[in-house]
């Protein structure tokens, strides 16, 4: 007779995998939060509310006045009911791009703006997502951006496909309560290839193939407002940590200026994302002393 252990594991692994077969449990969507993630749980996707957003205030993002105001203005226009844009925000490693928009959040929650972040490799579930949040009596008042962050494709991605329909629209209308704003490091969100630029092969069968190439290298042209993101200089970059140790009550003298600039020489970049990561790191020595 086999141990009580190797039979209760058994019974484990059974009931596991018949678990698995069972139909994935739909949870109602918490609509009181302010922020969601696309997610996927037990085979089935669906909005999970974040219980703490990231609170970033715009005060705290430098450097990239112009870019703020053209958001911010873009995203007053929406939440007042008027048109506005799609947004895709490119450019430099760690400049606030995706600082810009959860700090959107945090400026506009107050009068409706909901934020729902849904990953690359999620994008083909689009559609779903706009259905849910679509001409719904439960937040008939809330103005929803869909945030897709890092936003690139590969070569044989097909997920841009549903992003295009979603920014150009399909037979139905597009959501008026719901625009996508995305960043990325690069402007150009489908990779183009060499082999693009030389005389046309037959290689696949394709009779036009620079349509294929047109249509995937377009896409970013579908975001109606393009923001565009520089890597700081020293002086911005120094300006920048001197802000972040503000917040953590730590004043700026000549040895945080050294430091600060020593902080960049591990990580190879001068980017607001380094700053922060400086301010947090030199903070945390100072009062650990």
């Amino acid at each position: 007779m086999e141990p009580l252990e190797n039979l209760i594991k058994r019974a484990e692994n059974l009931i596991s995998k018949l678990e698995n077969l069972l139909p994935a449990q739909n949870f109602p969507v918490d609509w009181q939060a302010k922020a969601w993630r696309w997610v996927k749980i037990n085979g089935k996707s669906q909005l999970l509310a974040v219980q703490n957003p990231h609170q970033i205030s715009l005060n705290n993002i430098h450097f990239v006045d112009q870019q703020k105001a053209e958001i911010v203005r873009n995203t007053r226009q929406f939440l007042a009911g008027l048109p506005a844009n799609n947004v895709l925000l490119t450019g430099a490693r760690g400049t606030g791009k995706s600082s810009l928009i959860k700090a959107l959040l945090t400026k506009f929650a107050a009068q409706d703006l909901r934020l729902i972040e849904v990953e690359k490799h999620d994008l083909v579930q689009l559609p779903e997502i706009v259905a849910l949040i679509k001409n719904r009596a439960e937040n008939a008042s809330l103005k929803f951006i869909i945030f897709c962050d890092d936003l690139t494709f590969e070569a044989k991605d097909e997920s841009y496909k549903a992003l295009k329909v979603v920014l150009d629209g399909s037979v139905s209308a597009i959501a008026d309560n719901m625009l996508v704003y995305a960043t990325s490091n690069r402007k150009n969100l489908m990779p183009e290839m060499m082999a693009d630029n030389l005389a046309t092969k037959d290689t696949d069968g394709e009779i036009r193939p620079s349509d294929t190439i047109e249509e995937k290298t377009a896409l970013a042209e579908r975001f109606g407002l393009w923001l565009s993101f520089y890597a700081f200089d020293q002086d911005e970059y120094l300006a920048i940590c001197k802000s972040w140790l503000a917040t953590f009550d730590i004043a700026w003298d000549e040895a945080a200026s050294r430091a600060a600039l020593s902080f960049t020489h591990t990580r190879g970049a001068r980017s607001g994302r380094v700053a922060y990561q400086f301010a947090r790191d030199y903070a945390g020595k100072l009062n650990l002393k």
